[in-house]
């Protein structure tokens, strides 16, 4: 494994090489950090490049959240590709990383041999949505992240990971305790203020992964499948017992699909 940071101005971006082979960027999603990939590196760095870094307010990466959207974590992932001179490459997201890598699609059309959508969508917030992210944001303001993400997190997963699993529920509350709030509630912004992208699934021109829990309450099975019918192509994997956490709940099952998206199998 080797750790890089890049610095730039108000932006400090530390991230993980680890393997060889065709470069992959893993990205996280919302209140984690580049962690969340550790059930499913070890095995994919024997045939792969991955590229996983910390985006800024996650991890120990920092930067002025005060205007971040989604598209500039967009540019803060083709800030880490040009350090390492990367033209082009795979790219996953989970859920918030899932909006920024089609936002990176939009913006820099060519530089992806392939997209994954980990628990994520193309579809913008409807207004229901939007309400609850401002109710979020206030409660982190009024209560701290650690409080948030000990309500947030348990509906993540799915109701057998919640009775069986429990401790692993709690591992992940804890892992993520300390996150600053400040960075939470500039992400439920961006998150808010994103646009539909389903133009953009619709019309990229290479491989699609969608990874799909059954039991997701954020992204339901519903608007995954209606998803589904956009892409041109898409290997679809639909995790039997997965909530929004496909990765800690069923991480040999993802790690089948993502094989054979970059594998093309």
């Amino acid at each position: 494994m080797q750790e890089h940071a890049l610095i730039e101005k108000d932006l400090s971006l530390f991230y993980r090489i680890e393997g060889k082979g065709e470069p992959v960027m893993l990205i996280h999603g919302f209140g984690e950090d580049s962690t969340i990939w550790d059930g499913i590196i070890g095995e994919l760095k024997k045939e792969y490049k991955l590229i996983v870094p910390d985006l800024a307010g996650s991890g120990r990466s920092t930067g002025n959240l005060n205007e971040l959207t989604i598209d500039s974590m967009a540019d803060q992932v083709k800030l880490i590709l040009k350090k390492e001179n990367i033209d082009s490459c795979w790219m996953i997201g989970h859920s918030m990383g899932g909006y920024i890598t089609l936002a990176f699609a939009e913006k820099f059309p060519g530089e992806l041999k392939g997209l994954g959508l980990f628990h994520s969508t193309v579809y913008a917030d409807d207004e229901e949505k939007k309400g609850v992210r401002l109710k979020n944001i206030e409660f982190i303001k009024k209560y701290g992240s650690a409080k948030f993400l000990e309500q947030a997190i348990p509906n993540l997963f799915s109701v057998n990971t919640k009775q069986n699993r429990t401790g692993l529920i709690k591992e992940v509350i804890t892992r993520y305790s300390n996150f600053s709030p400040t960075a939470l509630v500039a992400y439920t912004q961006a998150m808010k203020d994103r646009p539909d992208r389903s133009e953009v699934l619709k019309k990229f021109p290479n491989r699609v992964l969608l990874i799909i829990g059954e039991f997701d309450n954020i992204i339901t099975i519903e608007e995954s499948m209606k998803m589904c019918k956009i892409a041109d192509f898409a290997y679809i994997y639909i995790g039997a017992r997965t909530g929004h956490m496909g990765m800690l709940e069923e991480p040999e099952f993802c790690l089948n699909g993502i094989n054979d998206f970059l594998s093309g199998n």
